[in-house]
């Protein structure tokens, strides 16, 4: 088992998902995360932390990008936007996939002009289904270009 499957095998038990309560399962194309109010992630308002909603959100897209298009791409995070759209309360989930079709797009940008951006929203869900914060990510990818003789590799 290479070093990349197991920190995605491990990932469940990633210490700032157990510390706020996150709940990570593996989808055919990505990941789905969910997490239950609790006293370790509730904010002075009684609500979700907003730093809580984030965390769940965070690393899923560059993970499903980078694990797509291996190891011969650079693949980063380089922004993000959360919107908060109403409390949230009790539940909450939120889905990260990338279509196949998408990935073998942002390929072929990135081996065509160098370097590409892709943009991936999702939106975090409460149990009825109505949008808690809407996430937006940048993500910064380019093909990993040889090391200089001599130098540490990229």
């Amino acid at each position: 088992m290479t070093a990349k499957n197991l920190l995605l095998r491990l990932l469940p038990l990633y210490p700032p998902f157990l510390g706020a309560g996150i709940r990570v399962k593996r989808l055919p194309e990505g990941w789905e995360s969910s997490m239950r109010l609790s006293f370790l992630n509730r904010n002075f308002f009684g609500t979700h932390f907003g730093g809580s909603l984030y965390s769940m959100c965070d690393p899923f897209f560059v993970l499903i990008l980078a694990e797509r298009l291996g190891p011969g791409y650079v693949c980063w995070d380089k922004a993000a936007t959360i919107r908060f759209l109403r409390p949230g309360r009790g539940r909450v989930r939120a889905r990260f996939e990338i279509p196949l079709a998408r990935s073998a797009e942002i390929q072929r940008d990135a081996d065509s002009t160098g370097k590409t951006e892709p943009v991936f929203t999702t939106q975090v869900l409460d149990a009825q289904g109505r949008v808690v914060a809407e996430v937006e990510k940048l993500l910064y990818v380019r093909p990993l270009r040889p090391a200089a003789p001599g130098a540490e590799p990229a």
